[in-house]
C-alpha cells in the first residue's frame, strides 16, 4: 500500500514537474512572439480615397529590441505594408532609458511610412525626454503635442489629432481633465463633419472624454493588455486602472466611436507578460460612401 502511494506521489510530482516546465516555456516564448493583429474599422464619414487605407500602430515599445536592432519589428512592421505608422506613447522606459534604442528604432521605421508620434507616461517622467523629442523630429517623424494635422491622401483629408500625456502637465488624479481641456480647444476641427477624425493618446481610461467629442477613432496604449491575461477573463491589472481593467487590449466602441488599445510590446515595472503576446496593429479604413450605408 505504501509502494502504490509513493508510486503515485512520484507520477504526479513527476507531472507537475512537467507542467510548471513547459508553463515556463510556454511564457518566454509569449513574451517574444511578437504577432500583428488586425482591424478593419468601416464608417460612411471615411473618405473614399481613404478606403483601404493602412494605419499601423507601434506602442509601449519601453526600449525593447526584437531582433538585433529591432529586425524583427521592423521586419514585421514592414511586411505590413502601412500607409502611416502611429506610436502612441512609451517609446522609451523612465525607469531604465536608453534614447539610442528608440531612436534606432524611429530611423528605421520612417522608412517604412510616415511616422506620427504621442508621449506618454514614462516620456513625462523622463528627464530625458528632450534630447528624444528633438531626435525624433531630425529624423523626420511628426510629433503631436496636443495639435491637429490634415492627413491627405489621392486628394482627399481626414483629420489626425495628438495628445501629449497629461503627465506633462499635472501629477495625480486629475490628470484626466487636461486632455478634456485640450480636446475644448480644438472643437471647431473636430465638429468639421466634412472630416473624419483619428486621434493619437496614450490614456485608453479617458475613453469616455474622447467619445463626448465625437472623435470617430482613436488610438491608445498603456495597459499593456493587463500584464496578465486570464482565459474568459482578460487582463489582470492596469495603470490608472487597476484590477480588471475596462480597457485592456481591442477594439471598445461608443456609439459612432471606436478605441483600439494596443497590448504594446515591451515592459516596464513588470518585467514580463503571461497569456499577452506582445503586437503591432494593423487598422484598415473601409469607407461605406456610396454604398447604401
Amino acid at each position: 500500500m505504501k509502494k502504490r502511494l509513493r508510486q503515485k506521489s512520484k507520477i504526479i510530482l513527476y507531472t507537475l514537474t512537467v507542467l510548471f516546465v513547459i508553463l515556463i516555456i510556454w511564457t518566454i516564448w509569449g513574451n517574444q512572439a511578437l504577432m500583428v493583429n488586425t482591424f478593419t474599422i468601416s464608417s460612411h464619414r471615411i473618405p473614399a480615397a481613404f478606403s483601404g487605407f493602412r494605419i499601423a500602430q507601434i506602442s509601449d515599445l519601453h526600449n525593447t529590441e526584437f531582433g538585433e536592432h529591432n529586425t524583427t519589428l521592423l521586419k514585421l512592421l514592414s511586411e505590413s505594408k502601412p500607409d502611416i505608422i502611429v506610436i502612441t506613447g512609451d517609446l522609451i522606459d523612465a525607469h531604465h532609458t536608453n534614447i539610442d534604442i528608440a531612436l534606432d528604432f524611429a530611423k528605421e521605421a520612417i522608412q517604412i511610412a510616415p511616422t506620427y508620434y504621442v508621449t506618454g507616461n514614462h516620456e513625462a517622467n523622463s528627464s530625458q525626454y528632450h534630447t528624444l523629442q528633438m531626435g525624433l523630429k531630425e529624423t523626420g517623424i511628426i510629433v503631436l503635442e496636443d495639435e491637429a494635422i490634415p492627413l491627405e491622401h489621392n486628394r482627399e483629408k481626414i483629420t489626425l489629432i495628438g495628445l501629449s500625456d497629461p503627465n506633462f502637465i499635472i501629477k495625480g488624479d486629475i490628470f484626466g481633465e487636461i486632455p478634456d481641456i485640450v480636446l475644448k480647444k480644438l472643437k471647431p476641427l473636430i465638429d468639421n463633419q466634412n472630416s473624419y477624425h483619428i486621434l493619437l493618446s496614450h490614456r485608453p481610461e479617458l475613453f469616455e472624454c474622447y467619445a463626448s467629442y465625437n472623435i470617430d477613432l482613436i488610438f491608445s496604449g498603456h495597459a499593456h493588455g493587463g500584464q496578465f491575461r486570464l482565459p474568459f477573463i482578460g487582463g489582470l491589472i492596469a495603470p490608472n486602472q487597476g484590477f480588471f481593467p475596462k480597457y485592456d487590449a481591442g477594439l471598445y466602441t461608443d456609439g459612432n466611436t471606436h478605441m483600439i488599445v494596443s497590448r504594446g510590446i515591451g515592459n516596464s515595472i513588470i518585467p514580463f507578460r503571461f497569456n499577452n503576446r506582445p503586437e503591432i496593429i494593423l487598422v484598415e479604413l473601409n469607407s461605406k460612401k456610396n454604398k447604401g450605408n
